[in-house]
């Protein structure tokens, strides 16, 4: 696509209020709150929101917004048993519901009507997603289910969780995760060892999601077993996908990565990380090492697509074509599924 489709405000402004606004997004792990009463609070888009976990331990997203006067309630991470305005001490249960409003003794005061609202909320995976139109589409990817089903994904645990905010376009993130055809040019080092670009095939595309695999070499040292349903081939690839609009993510036997992207600007998002293992496959050493291999990784990214944001403010910044489908097929599937939804949106 031309530079303008990266860099044009107006453009940022109008995938905010459609296939932004419209799309699931992935807040994180089921596992960052695991406890009733543990929280975490993020912004997306023009929204800030407390992800929580109830006293019936199902998980709720909630508007972090007081509704007396729209104070926010919470900051940051942790556990509370209810939240507290610090403007006018108004308290919420952990369902949003409000619990009390001090000296409000006004006939039309009904507290019933004041509770905090709850956006819809989807765990799928282990992963929790939220969509801010209250008239969502169903979460439903069965492609992707089968695709993923032997990994276990829901039972990796946590391991490590990090936010940074990177200077590009979010849907050139996207486009960058999800095609194989840079590995070996942007990751000699980090990633062409394991996962050459020559080895990369694209697996299942379909309506909001794509996929592709980086396949390992036959010769190269175990990354770890994982769950037993796994086929030899599903043990030699980190198996990619991306979850549109936000979403890209790296499973492999005993690893699970993924970034959630929250667009703040045209040339601004941030990029919250998270990393999994599965059971114990592997011991504390190995993790502190793939920490730190997923760092420099998430570096070598960052500093080409912050390079080439600048660039694609030029005049020359032309549309060009995509390599075969093994290299950036799953770009086109991204850029074909924007195009849908703004055909979506004249319809509607």
């Amino acid at each position: 696509m031309p530079g303008a489709f990266y860099t044009s405000a107006s453009q940022f402004e109008h995938e905010a209020a459609t296939v932004l606004h419209r799309g699931w997004h992935c807040l994180g792990r089921a596992d960052e709150v695991p406890e009733p009463g543990d929280f975490f609070t993020v912004q997306l888009l023009n929204e800030p929101l407390i992800v929580v976990r109830k006293a019936d331990g199902a998980i709720a997203v909630l508007a972090n917004v007081c509704r007396h006067r729209g104070m926010p309630l919470a900051e940051g991470k942790g556990s509370a048993k209810r939240f507290i305005c610090s403007y006018h001490a108004w308290a919420y249960d952990l369902d949003g519901s409000l619990m009390r409003a001090a000296r409000m003794k006004n006939a039309g005061f009904d507290a019933s009507n004041c509770g905090l609202h709850r956006h819809n909320m989807h765990l799928w995976n282990g992963f929790i997603y939220v969509n801010l139109d209250p008239n969502a589409l169903p979460f439903e990817f069965p492609e992707l289910n089968g695709l993923l089903a032997s990994y276990e994904s829901d039972s990796f645990r946590l391991v490590h969780a990090a936010e940074e905010v990177w200077n590009t376009n979010w849907k050139c993130l996207v486009e960058n995760f999800m095609e194989g055809y840079h590995l070996s040019v942007v990751h000699p080092q980090t990633l062409h060892g394991y996962t050459p670009t020559g080895m990369a095939r694209k697996l299942y595309g379909g309506d909001g999601f794509t996929s592709y695999a980086a396949n390992y070499p036959k010769d190269i040292p175990s990354r770890g077993l994982g769950a037993k349903g796994l086929s030899d081939d599903e043990r030699l690839r980190s198996t990619l996908f991306s979850v549109f609009p936000t979403q890209v993510a790296s499973q492999a036997a005993s690893l699970l990565v993924s970034l959630s992207i929250f667009p703040l600007n045209a040339g601004q998002i941030r990029v919250k990380w998270t990393m999994s293992a599965y059971g114990n496959d592997l011991d504390d050493d190995t993790i502190a090492k793939r920490i730190l291999l997923w760092e420099e990784v998430n570096r070598e990214d960052r500093e080409k697509l912050e390079k080439m944001q600048v660039a694609l403010n030029s005049e020359h910044a032309c549309s060009g074509p995509l390599a075969e489908d093994n290299y950036e097929g799953t770009i086109r599937d991204f850029q074909l599924w924007l195009a849908k939804q703004d055909r979506v949106q004249i319809v509607a």
